[in-house]
């Protein structure tokens, strides 16, 4: 299998680095200095249990001339229309699309303008950020990739090989039966996790431990809850335990791409992690105060 990875930040680079260390035919599509970086020198990976460096081909979208079997997206929510562009210029009649996003319904949203190809959903368990050009830092151990599609009858068979590839890479892969339900249990983390960090201006060792922090975390948790349960959607699971565990094996200083990017005044995904919460309790009937307050706190 053929694959390319569109996004070479803590996401993409990750799943390109593990996946091209293990041997797998892998392209990565950067830009700017990052691009330059690792053409030049190689993208190198830090975990907690050491580092590597692998010599992936990188190119940006201008100079990418090739035709992938499979296709991760890994960019942010605000960059997808140009990653859309970029797959209706390269992809075959069989290629498969892999959207790995913060943002719930991105797959869905990608078929309808993608129509001839398949896309599915998709979404990533992984702390991780650029730490400089070329190199990305992973803050914690967890790294998990869940994907699959939205309706039984687009299923193919070379979803199975990939998730061997990914098993081989050293990546946790989840071929996932029910990807709304799975990909909505991502969001139940990454947004709460977003919106306390951001409301409270911290990363997530204040979160850890006892106190109003943590308490608003798991606030925003149940207010997920609440919505999937209008939605139709069981998660079957106890969210709130299931992603304290999550935020308490991360480092201290572990924090979302969402606060980094706002941090750095870039554009962010304040909307579609936030506000997008605040339409959906309005369209379902839900009460979400927490969301409400935080939302309104901030004008981005």
């Amino acid at each position: 299998m053929k694959y390319l990875v569109i996004g070479a930040g803590g996401t993409g680079g990750c799943i390109g680095g593990f996946m091209h260390k293990a041997g797998k035919d892998v392209t990565i599509i950067a830009r700017g200095a990052h691009l330059e970086a690792i053409q030049n020198k190689g993208l190198t990976i830090e975990t907690p249990n050491g580092s590597f460096t692998t010599m992936i081909p990188a190119f940006d979208m201008d100079n990418y001339n090739d035709k992938p079997d499979v296709v991760f997206v890994c960019v942010k929510g605000y960059s997808i229309e140009d990653a859309i562009s970029f797959i209706g210029k390269v992809a075959k009649e069989d290629t498969i699309v892999i959207p790995i996003l913060n943002i719930y319904g991105t797959g869905g949203k990608m078929q309808e303008k993608l129509p001839n190809i398949l896309v599915t959903d998709g979404c990533i368990y992984v702390a991780s950020q650029i730490k400089e050009y070329g190199c990305i830092q992973m803050n914690g151990a967890i790294f998990r990739v869940v994907f699959g599609v939205r309706n039984a009858s687009e299923y193919d068979a070379r979803l199975e090989i990939v998730e061997k590839d990914l098993a081989d890479s050293n990546i946790t892969p989840l071929l996932s039966d029910n990807i709304q339900r799975d990909a909505l249990k991502k969001f139940s983390y990454v947004s709460p996790a977003a919106a306390c960090g951001q409301y409270y201006n911290i990363a997530a060792g204040p979160m850890q431990v006892p106190g109003e922090k943590r308490d608003t975390f798991i606030a925003l948790i149940k207010e997920i809850e609440a919505l999937a349960k209008a939605m139709g959607i069981d998660f079957g699971e106890d969210m709130v335990k299931t992603n304290t565990n999550i935020l308490d094996n991360l480092t201290e200083g572990a924090s979302t791409s969402m606060q980094r990017d706002i941090e750095a005044g870039k554009s962010s995904e304040w909307d579609g992690l936030i506000c997008e919460v605040v339409r959906l309790g309005e369209k379902y009937g839900v009460d979400v105060p927490t969301y409400k307050m935080i939302s309104e706190a901030f004008s981005f």
